[in-house]
Protein backbone atom coordinates (compact mmCIF):
# COMPACT_ATOMS: atom_id res chain seq x y z
CA UNK A 1 0.00 0.00 0.00
CA UNK A 2 1.29 3.44 -0.89
CA UNK A 3 2.20 5.73 1.99
CA UNK A 4 2.14 9.46 1.35
CA UNK A 5 3.43 12.14 3.70
CA UNK A 6 1.92 15.55 3.06
CA UNK A 7 4.08 18.63 2.94
CA UNK A 8 3.23 22.25 2.19
CA UNK A 9 5.27 24.40 -0.12
CA UNK A 10 5.49 27.05 2.58
CA UNK A 11 7.21 24.59 4.89
CA UNK A 12 9.39 22.74 2.41
CA UNK A 13 10.62 25.58 0.26
CA UNK A 14 13.54 27.78 1.12
CA UNK A 15 14.58 30.61 -1.14
CA UNK A 16 16.63 29.39 -4.09
CA UNK A 17 20.34 30.10 -4.16
CA UNK A 18 21.75 30.38 -7.65
CA UNK A 19 25.30 30.13 -8.85
CA UNK A 20 25.14 33.79 -9.69
CA UNK A 21 24.93 34.47 -5.95
CA UNK A 22 28.32 32.92 -5.26
CA UNK A 23 29.84 36.36 -4.65
CA UNK A 24 27.88 36.55 -1.39
CA UNK A 25 27.13 32.99 -0.30
CA UNK A 26 26.45 33.81 3.34
CA UNK A 27 22.94 32.62 4.06
CA UNK A 28 19.58 32.41 2.40
CA UNK A 29 16.55 34.25 3.74
CA UNK A 30 13.91 32.36 5.66
CA UNK A 31 11.26 30.73 3.47
CA UNK A 32 8.40 32.97 2.55
CA UNK A 33 4.95 31.79 3.50
CA UNK A 34 2.23 31.49 0.91
CA UNK A 35 -0.83 29.50 -0.01
CA UNK A 36 -0.17 25.83 0.73
CA UNK A 37 0.52 23.74 -2.32
CA UNK A 38 0.57 20.06 -1.39
CA UNK A 39 3.62 18.01 -2.20
CA UNK A 40 3.77 14.34 -1.29
CA UNK A 41 6.47 11.85 -0.44
CA UNK A 42 5.77 8.48 -2.00
CA UNK A 43 7.48 5.81 0.10
CA UNK A 44 6.10 2.82 -1.78
CA UNK A 45 8.39 0.29 -3.45
CA UNK A 46 6.43 0.37 -6.72
CA UNK A 47 6.50 4.11 -7.27
CA UNK A 48 7.06 5.52 -10.72
CA UNK A 49 10.46 7.03 -11.37
CA UNK A 50 10.66 10.24 -13.38
CA UNK A 51 12.52 9.76 -16.64
CA UNK A 52 13.34 11.69 -19.79
CA UNK A 53 13.72 10.85 -23.46
CA UNK A 54 16.95 9.27 -24.65
CA UNK A 55 19.18 11.73 -26.51
CA UNK A 56 21.22 9.83 -29.09
CA UNK A 57 23.99 12.43 -29.34
CA UNK A 58 24.52 12.36 -25.56
CA UNK A 59 24.26 8.57 -25.35
CA UNK A 60 27.04 8.40 -27.95
CA UNK A 61 29.36 10.19 -25.49
CA UNK A 62 29.21 7.27 -23.04
CA UNK A 63 32.33 5.06 -23.13
CA UNK A 64 31.73 2.05 -25.37
CA UNK A 65 32.08 -0.58 -22.64
CA UNK A 66 29.33 1.03 -20.56
CA UNK A 67 27.14 1.74 -23.59
CA UNK A 68 27.42 -1.86 -24.78
CA UNK A 69 26.48 -3.21 -21.32
CA UNK A 70 23.19 -1.32 -21.45
CA UNK A 71 23.33 -0.38 -17.78
CA UNK A 72 24.72 2.24 -15.45
CA UNK A 73 25.95 0.79 -12.15
CA UNK A 74 25.23 3.36 -9.44
CA UNK A 75 26.68 3.24 -5.94
CA UNK A 76 24.50 4.63 -3.17
CA UNK A 77 26.14 5.00 0.23
CA UNK A 78 22.85 4.73 2.08
CA UNK A 79 23.17 1.40 3.85
CA UNK A 80 21.40 1.02 7.18
CA UNK A 81 18.07 2.51 6.16
CA UNK A 82 19.42 5.56 4.37
CA UNK A 83 18.83 9.26 4.67
CA UNK A 84 15.34 10.43 3.63
CA UNK A 85 14.43 12.08 1.36
CA UNK A 86 17.74 11.58 -0.49
CA UNK A 87 18.11 7.80 -0.51
CA UNK A 88 16.35 5.40 1.83
CA UNK A 89 14.42 2.14 1.96
CA UNK A 90 10.82 1.90 0.77
CA UNK A 91 7.91 0.44 2.70
CA UNK A 92 8.97 -3.08 1.72
CA UNK A 93 12.20 -2.54 3.71
CA UNK A 94 14.42 -3.44 0.76
CA UNK A 95 13.81 -1.26 -2.31
CA UNK A 96 16.01 1.87 -2.55
CA UNK A 97 14.02 5.05 -3.21
CA UNK A 98 14.55 8.77 -2.83
CA UNK A 99 15.59 11.87 -4.70
CA UNK A 100 19.02 10.54 -5.60
CA UNK A 101 17.63 7.23 -6.80
CA UNK A 102 15.34 9.20 -9.10
CA UNK A 103 18.32 11.21 -10.36
CA UNK A 104 19.97 7.90 -11.26
CA UNK A 105 16.91 6.86 -13.27
CA UNK A 106 16.69 10.29 -14.88
CA UNK A 107 20.31 10.43 -16.03
CA UNK A 108 20.25 6.82 -17.20
CA UNK A 109 17.15 7.43 -19.31
CA UNK A 110 18.81 10.25 -21.25
CA UNK A 111 21.83 8.01 -21.80
CA UNK A 112 19.69 5.08 -22.98
CA UNK A 113 20.85 2.94 -20.04
CA UNK A 114 19.13 1.03 -17.24
CA UNK A 115 20.28 2.03 -13.74
CA UNK A 116 21.46 -0.68 -11.39
CA UNK A 117 21.35 0.76 -7.87
CA UNK A 118 23.72 -0.88 -5.42
CA UNK A 119 23.44 0.16 -1.78
CA UNK A 120 26.61 0.21 0.28
CA UNK A 121 28.25 2.07 3.15
CA UNK A 122 29.71 5.55 2.67
CA UNK A 123 33.29 4.28 2.97
CA UNK A 124 32.76 1.37 0.59
CA UNK A 125 31.13 3.66 -1.95
CA UNK A 126 34.46 5.34 -2.64
CA UNK A 127 36.31 2.04 -2.65
CA UNK A 128 33.81 0.84 -5.24
CA UNK A 129 34.35 3.92 -7.39
CA UNK A 130 38.12 3.43 -7.16
CA UNK A 131 37.92 -0.22 -8.22
CA UNK A 132 35.35 0.31 -10.95
CA UNK A 133 32.66 -1.69 -9.17
CA UNK A 134 30.45 1.39 -9.40
CA UNK A 135 30.55 3.51 -12.54
CA UNK A 136 29.03 6.48 -10.71
CA UNK A 137 28.21 7.48 -7.17
CA UNK A 138 24.98 9.36 -6.51
CA UNK A 139 24.95 9.78 -2.77
CA UNK A 140 25.01 13.41 -1.57
CA UNK A 141 28.70 13.69 -2.50
CA UNK A 142 29.79 17.29 -2.20
CA UNK A 143 32.31 18.72 -4.63
CA UNK A 144 35.59 19.44 -2.88
CA UNK A 145 39.05 20.33 -4.09
CA UNK A 146 40.46 17.27 -2.35
CA UNK A 147 37.96 14.87 -3.93
CA UNK A 148 38.55 16.39 -7.36
CA UNK A 149 42.05 14.95 -7.27
CA UNK A 150 40.55 11.44 -7.61
CA UNK A 151 37.03 11.96 -9.00
CA UNK A 152 35.10 13.90 -11.62
CA UNK A 153 31.81 15.63 -10.77
CA UNK A 154 28.72 16.59 -12.76
CA UNK A 155 26.72 18.82 -10.42
CA UNK A 156 23.00 18.37 -9.85
CA UNK A 157 22.16 20.01 -6.51
CA UNK A 158 23.10 22.92 -4.33
CA UNK A 159 24.65 21.85 -1.05
CA UNK A 160 22.72 23.59 1.72
CA UNK A 161 22.53 23.47 5.48
CA UNK A 162 19.31 24.61 7.15
CA UNK A 163 18.55 26.48 10.33
CA UNK A 164 15.54 24.74 11.84
CA UNK A 165 13.47 26.42 14.57
CA UNK A 166 10.36 25.65 16.54
CA UNK A 167 7.28 26.41 14.48
CA UNK A 168 6.17 30.02 14.91
CA UNK A 169 9.51 31.16 16.29
CA UNK A 170 9.56 34.33 14.22
CA UNK A 171 13.28 33.85 13.55
CA UNK A 172 14.91 34.59 10.21
CA UNK A 173 18.57 33.71 9.67
CA UNK A 174 20.30 35.62 6.90
CA UNK A 175 23.82 35.95 8.31
CA UNK A 176 26.01 35.98 11.42
CA UNK A 177 24.19 38.84 13.14
CA UNK A 178 20.98 36.80 13.25
CA UNK A 179 22.49 34.04 15.41
CA UNK A 180 24.05 36.38 17.99
CA UNK A 181 23.23 35.27 21.55
CA UNK A 182 21.20 32.28 20.29
CA UNK A 183 21.62 28.70 21.53
CA UNK A 184 22.18 26.42 18.56
CA UNK A 185 22.26 22.63 18.41
CA UNK A 186 24.93 21.36 16.02
CA UNK A 187 26.88 18.17 15.40
CA UNK A 188 30.40 18.07 16.79
CA UNK A 189 33.15 17.99 14.17
CA UNK A 190 30.78 18.74 11.28
CA UNK A 191 30.90 21.35 8.54
CA UNK A 192 27.87 22.91 10.23
CA UNK A 193 29.85 23.36 13.44
CA UNK A 194 32.69 24.98 11.47
CA UNK A 195 30.24 27.49 9.99
CA UNK A 196 28.78 28.25 13.41
CA UNK A 197 32.23 28.83 14.91
CA UNK A 198 33.22 31.04 11.96
CA UNK A 199 30.09 33.13 12.39
CA UNK A 200 30.80 33.45 16.11
CA UNK A 201 34.23 34.91 15.28
CA UNK A 202 32.58 37.41 12.94
CA UNK A 203 30.06 38.38 15.61
CA UNK A 204 32.71 38.85 18.30
CA UNK A 205 34.81 40.96 15.91
CA UNK A 206 31.76 43.13 15.28
CA UNK A 207 31.03 43.55 18.99
CA UNK A 208 28.06 41.18 18.98
CA UNK A 209 27.43 38.28 21.33
CA UNK A 210 28.45 34.82 20.17
CA UNK A 211 25.96 31.99 19.76
CA UNK A 212 26.18 29.08 22.19
CA UNK A 213 26.63 25.69 20.53
CA UNK A 214 24.95 22.66 22.11
CA UNK A 215 25.88 19.06 21.33
CA UNK A 216 23.67 15.98 21.63
CA UNK A 217 24.06 12.27 20.92
CA UNK A 218 21.33 11.67 18.34
CA UNK A 219 18.89 13.36 15.99
CA UNK A 220 16.09 12.54 18.43
CA UNK A 221 17.91 14.43 21.18
CA UNK A 222 18.47 17.43 18.91
CA UNK A 223 14.82 17.63 17.99
CA UNK A 224 13.59 17.18 21.55
CA UNK A 225 15.83 20.05 22.62
CA UNK A 226 14.50 22.21 19.80
CA UNK A 227 10.84 21.43 20.42
CA UNK A 228 11.18 21.92 24.19
CA UNK A 229 12.85 25.32 23.79
CA UNK A 230 16.21 24.27 25.28
CA UNK A 231 17.82 25.50 22.04
CA UNK A 232 16.71 28.22 19.65
CA UNK A 233 17.95 26.57 16.46
CA UNK A 234 19.30 23.37 15.00
CA UNK A 235 21.80 23.67 12.16
CA UNK A 236 21.90 20.53 10.00
CA UNK A 237 21.65 19.31 6.38
CA UNK A 238 18.80 20.94 4.48
CA UNK A 239 17.34 17.71 3.02
CA UNK A 240 16.94 16.05 6.41
CA UNK A 241 15.57 19.27 7.88
CA UNK A 242 13.02 19.45 5.06
CA UNK A 243 11.95 15.87 5.68
CA UNK A 244 11.67 16.42 9.44
CA UNK A 245 9.62 19.58 8.99
CA UNK A 246 7.26 17.68 6.69
CA UNK A 247 6.81 14.59 8.83
CA UNK A 248 6.88 16.00 12.37
CA UNK A 249 5.04 19.27 11.74
CA UNK A 250 6.51 20.98 14.81
CA UNK A 251 9.41 22.93 13.29
CA UNK A 252 10.20 25.20 10.36
CA UNK A 253 13.20 26.15 8.26
CA UNK A 254 14.13 29.78 8.92
CA UNK A 255 17.23 30.13 6.74
CA UNK A 256 19.91 28.25 4.86
CA UNK A 257 23.65 28.54 4.33
CA UNK A 258 26.00 26.96 1.82
CA UNK A 259 27.38 23.60 2.91
CA UNK A 260 30.80 24.70 1.62
CA UNK A 261 30.71 28.19 3.16
CA UNK A 262 32.21 30.59 2.20
CA UNK A 263 31.91 29.18 -1.36
CA UNK A 264 28.68 27.82 -2.79
CA UNK A 265 28.40 24.11 -2.03
CA UNK A 266 27.49 21.80 -4.90
CA UNK A 267 26.62 18.11 -4.96
CA UNK A 268 27.65 16.05 -7.95
CA UNK A 269 27.19 12.74 -9.71
CA UNK A 270 30.64 11.32 -9.06
CA UNK A 271 32.79 9.10 -11.25
CA UNK A 272 36.41 7.98 -11.31
CA UNK A 273 38.67 10.72 -12.66
CA UNK A 274 39.35 10.75 -16.40
CA UNK A 275 37.24 7.67 -17.17
CA UNK A 276 35.48 9.54 -19.97
CA UNK A 277 32.01 9.55 -18.41
CA UNK A 278 31.61 12.94 -16.76
CA UNK A 279 30.74 14.98 -19.88
CA UNK A 280 27.94 12.57 -20.78
CA UNK A 281 26.61 12.80 -17.22
CA UNK A 282 26.60 16.61 -17.26
CA UNK A 283 25.02 16.74 -20.71
CA UNK A 284 22.33 14.28 -19.61
CA UNK A 285 21.56 16.39 -16.56
CA UNK A 286 21.37 19.54 -18.66
CA UNK A 287 18.99 17.84 -21.08
CA UNK A 288 16.77 16.91 -18.12
CA UNK A 289 17.00 20.47 -16.78
CA UNK A 290 15.95 21.83 -20.16
CA UNK A 291 12.93 19.53 -20.58
CA UNK A 292 11.62 20.04 -17.04
CA UNK A 293 12.01 16.46 -15.82
CA UNK A 294 14.81 17.46 -13.44
CA UNK A 295 12.56 20.01 -11.74
CA UNK A 296 9.88 17.33 -11.33
CA UNK A 297 12.32 15.11 -9.44
CA UNK A 298 13.21 17.88 -6.98
CA UNK A 299 9.55 18.83 -6.48
CA UNK A 300 8.67 15.19 -5.83
CA UNK A 301 11.03 15.14 -2.85
CA UNK A 302 10.45 18.70 -1.58
CA UNK A 303 13.95 19.87 -2.58
CA UNK A 304 13.28 22.52 -5.22
CA UNK A 305 15.33 24.94 -3.09
CA UNK A 306 18.43 22.94 -4.07
CA UNK A 307 17.89 23.15 -7.84
CA UNK A 308 20.79 24.26 -10.04
CA UNK A 309 20.29 26.11 -13.34
CA UNK A 310 23.00 24.07 -15.06
CA UNK A 311 25.12 20.99 -14.43
CA UNK A 312 28.79 21.93 -14.26
CA UNK A 313 31.82 19.70 -14.66
CA UNK A 314 34.30 19.97 -11.77
CA UNK A 315 33.45 23.50 -10.57
CA UNK A 316 35.24 25.07 -7.59
CA UNK A 317 34.49 23.07 -4.45
CA UNK A 318 35.06 23.02 -0.74
CA UNK A 319 38.64 24.28 -0.12
CA UNK A 320 41.15 21.70 1.09
CA UNK A 321 41.58 23.40 4.44
CA UNK A 322 37.84 23.01 5.10
CA UNK A 323 37.65 19.31 4.14
CA UNK A 324 36.48 17.05 6.97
Amino acid sequence: MMTRLKLTAGLAAVALLTLAACADPVADPAPKSGDPSAVSFDTSAKQQHITSAEVDSIAAEVPAAIRDSGKLVVGSGSAGGGLPPLAFTADDNKTPIGMEVDIAYLVSSVLGLTPEIQTTSWENLFLGLDSGKYQVGISNIGVSELRKEKYDFATYRLGLHAFEAKKGSGLSIKGPADIADKTIAVGSGTLQEAILLDWNKQNLAAGRAAATPKYYQSATDYYLALESGRVDLYLGPNPTATYHVATAGKTEIVGTVSSSYPVQGLVGVTTKKDNGLVKALADALNAAIADGSYAKVLRKWGLSAEAVPKSLVNPPGLPKDKQK
